[in-house]
């Protein structure tokens, strides 16, 4: 899944992008309004992190304009403010939670994380196809009982084909979800790490989990092979 930061302080940006990214996000970083409203405009993203003081402008302003062009994209807003009427006037304005500065990053990746599982893509917290599943809250995923070890990446790239079971996903559309605009040498990396994910979801089992459609993707689905 992929999450914009709207972040001015640099130092902090950088710990929180190091941060989710270690979970298997794909994260972009903005430092201004401007920059933060460019990147909504090209890019639609499962969830915004939000600062509410930023250098060119306020960040409830740039909530308000979140909220116009789309209800659904969960919010999370960080701010150095925590008093009531503060944390009020935000949730008014279209917040969907609240952290205050300092933050552990543990609990940042907490949030995000039960916020995604709130959201209107899935309802599910355990996801299952054929006799495969994928445990969205422990992160946690089995084959035929038997547990099967991921990377934060592999786990995301398995989450994405998970939330679209059954319809092929171009190689660019899993970029855009499973890696960030930062990602370097991105030709064949889509290739290799399906690869590897299908030697561990599919190898040594007769149903091929894993379906590679030649010229255009890749999908996850349990009917029967082409």
């Amino acid at each position: 899944m992929r999450l914009l930061i709207v972040e001015d302080e640099a130092k902090l940006l950088n710990i929180v992008e190091r941060g989710l990214r270690s979970e298997g996000f794909a994260v972009d970083g903005a430092a201004t309004v401007k920059a933060a409203d460019a990147c909504l405009r090209c890019v639609h993203y499962d969830l915004v992190i939000l600062d509410l003081l930023l250098p060119d402008g306020s960040g409830a302003t740039l909530l308000r304009q979140i909220r116009e062009r789309d209800r659904s994209v969960p919010v999370l807003v960080l701010t150095a403010r925590g008093d009531i009427e503060s944390k009020t006037e935000t949730f008014q304005a279209g917040a969907d939670d609240y952290l205050t500065k300092p933050f552990s990053v543990a609990e940042l990746v907490l949030r995000v994380q039960a916020l995604l599982r709130r959201g209107p893509a899935v309802q599910e917290s355990v996801l299952r196809i054929a006799d495969l599943e994928l445990n969205r809250i422990t992160r946690q995923v089995r084959r035929a009982g038997k547990r099967i070890e991921l990377s934060p990446k592999a786990y995301a790239l398995l989450e994405y084909l998970f939330l679209h079971v059954g319809r092929t996903l171009s190689r660019s559309m899993i970029i855009e979800k499973v890696w960030d605009q930062s990602f370097e040498g991105l030709t064949n990396i889509v290739d290799v790490y399906v690869g590897n994910l299908r030697r561990k979801i599919d190898e040594g089992h007769e149903s091929k989990l894993i379906r590679t459609v030649r010229g255009v993707g890749y999908r996850l689905d349990a009917g029967d092979e082409q």
